[in-house]
Parts: C-alpha cells; structure tokens; sequence
C-alpha cells in the first residue's frame, strides 16, 4: 500500500490523505471566508485579527493588551460571530468572586414544598468569554479563571462540570493604568498561548473606521462556521506535517531565549528566566494555524519568525541590569529570530 511518511515515521495511506485534503482545502477556505468579515468590522488590525484566529485554531488562549478604546471588545464578538460561538463578557473588578464567574448552586424550594439544590452556570459557561482587564480581577478569581482555561472544567459544591467544547478565552489588559490592578503570576501567564499587542491604526485605517461607524447604516458580520466546523478545523491544524527544519526551529528558538541555553552571549546576560517547553508547543501549533490561514498545507520558517514574539513575550523575563539599561523582550527576541532562522 502505498502513502505519505509523517513525521513521527506513521505511514498514512493514500485514501486518508485525500481525506485530510479535502478537510484541508474546506477548512482553509471557510477561515478565509471568517478573517474577511472580521476584516470588514475590525479596521486597520489585520496582524491582531490573525494572531487570534491562530490562537483560536491552535486551542489555546490569548491575552490581548492595548489602551483603551482600540476596539477590543468589538474584536471579541465579531470573532465570535463570524466563528459561530457563544459568547459571554466578564468586566473583571477587585470585587469579583470565583463564584460570580464559575457559577454557584442556589436553595430552591419547589412546588410540593421539597428543596433541593440547583447549580446556576456562571458566564465561564460559554465558547468565547472575554475577560475584560483580567489583571484588576483578585489573584483569587485569577487563578479560578485560569484553572478553567486549563482543564477546561469547574469544579464547584464537589462536582466537576465540564465547559463547552470549544472554549477558548480572550482575555485583555491595560498597558497604562496599573493602580488598583493585580499582574498575572508568570505561571498563570504561560497559560495564554499568545500575548498580543494590538496597536494604534494608520492614518488611511483610521480614516476608514471613522467614515465606516459613525453612519446609518453599521456592518454586521455573518457567520461562517460553527463550533463542528472550528473543531473540524483545529483537528486538521494538529494533522498538519511538519518539516525538521521547522521544527529544529522551533527548538533552537525556545532553547535560545533561556538564559541557561542562549546562544548569544548579550541574550543571556539580559534575562532571568526564559520559556519552558509550553511555550515550544504552542509555537508549533501555531506556525500550523498560520500556515491553514494562508491556504498553505504546512509551515515554514516565516511563520515561526512572525509569532516568535506572541509566543515568547510573556514567557521572558529580563535581568535587573537589563531592565535598568531600558532592553526589552521584544529586542532580545529579535536578536534570536535573526540569529537562528536569518
């Protein structure tokens, strides 16, 4: 019989390759179909539209930071239309409880007189949830929220109830208020697959969203998939082949910005701790969702490149001497990327 070698040295026979190809080329083509109406709502963000749709497709989680009034929350739902999910909104404030996001079991008494409890889901419940300003949330509700997004159940009154499938958080942040705010613990923030930067618009983007919202009529975005057809779609993300070049990549990437493993002299100094091997996992996940996106049938090089730095930003942290010489992450990572994939 003949077939394709994969990776992992598996054979795969000719008729299942054809599947996997057809479910390719559907998944490709409807996540284009996706990008496009979340393009048409969200102007001037097409690198942030792509960085979490690969979040997405790669069944992980993203943390989005930008200052106010960027049109995070606008970005959440028209994902989640367009995706065809469910979605619910947390406004975090020091005040939220686990329960208020988990959900908690209420007395009630019935018509006969009998009582008997009755569990109320919380808003976690729920395919897309947009956590707003995670970081104002107490370490308490943090970690709640966080425990969810990595087993993807609660448990709650002794019982462990399971979350929607898929479930996938996007959670945000506020780069310039920190008053009355609790960081994320570097361990809760490897929990997120990406931490993505969403910046100003250009001019012309601006121009464009200033004509195209202040108007009568107002875009609305039509769905494209459903939850199936994500599931379908990040089943065929993790089908994808790999080539060793990409994946000695990936690996001399993640072992490069360790300060233990760096190979240049200058990274190594600057950092005080470096990504665990989560991070190399997500970042092959990922190469894969960006490469479905693009209609490609597998990663290359640039894909690593380009989400290097969603990947690896909240997964480093720099040395003393570095943060008082004003170096950042995001330079060290530069140096990395140009070191090791040119």
């Amino acid at each position: 019989m003949t077939g394709m070698l994969q990776n992992d040295g598996r054979v795969v026979s000719s008729t299942h390759q054809g599947d996997i190809l057809a479910a390719f080329a559907a998944a490709a083509a409807r996540l284009g179909d996706a990008r496009e109406q979340v393009r048409r709502i969200i102007i001037g963000q097409d690198v942030v539209i792509d960085q979490c749709l690969a979040a997405i497709l790669a069944g992980g989680h993203a943390l989005i930071v930008g200052v106010p009034g960027l049109g995070k929350t606008r970005l959440v739902e028209a994902l989640a239309a367009a995706l065809g999910l469910s979605t619910r909104r947390i406004q975090c404030t020091p005040d939220l409880m686990p329960g208020d996001i988990l959900g908690s079991e209420v007395l009630e008494t019935g018509a006969d007189g009998a009582r008997a409890f009755r569990f109320i889901e919380g808003p976690v419940f729920t395919e897309l949830l947009m956590a707003d300003e995670i970081n104002r949330a107490s370490p308490r509700t943090q970690s709640a929220l966080l425990q969810a997004m990595a087993e993807r159940r609660v448990a709650v009154a002794g019982l462990n109830r399971q979350l929607p499938d898929p479930f996938h958080v996007l959670a945000t942040q506020n780069p310039l208020e920190q008053e009355g705010t609790y960081p994320l613990p570097e361990a809760q923030l490897d929990r997120f697959l990406f931490e993505i930067r969403i910046e100003y618009p250009s001019v012309a983007d601006e121009r464009r969203m200033l004509l195209a919202t202040t108007g009568l009529d107002q875009t609305e975005v039509e769905p494209v998939l459903d939850p199936e057809g994500l599931r379908a779609a990040q089943h065929v993300v993790r089908a994808m082949p790999v080539g060793a070049k990409v994946v000695d990549a990936i690996l001399a990437l993640v072992r490069g910005a360790r300060p233990e493993t760096a190979g240049d002299p200058k990274i190594a100094a600057a950092l005080a701790w470096g990504p665990g091997p989560r991070a190399a996992q997500a970042l092959m996940l990922a190469s894969r969702a960006r490469a479905l996106l693009d209609g490609r049938e597998a990663p290359s090089l640039d894909d690593v490149a380009a989400l290097a730095a969603p990947v690896l930003r909240h997964r480093m942290g720099l040395s003393f001497a570095a943060r008082a010489e004003g170096e950042s992450v995001e330079a060290l990572i530069g140096l990395a990327v140009a070191r090791i994939l040119g």
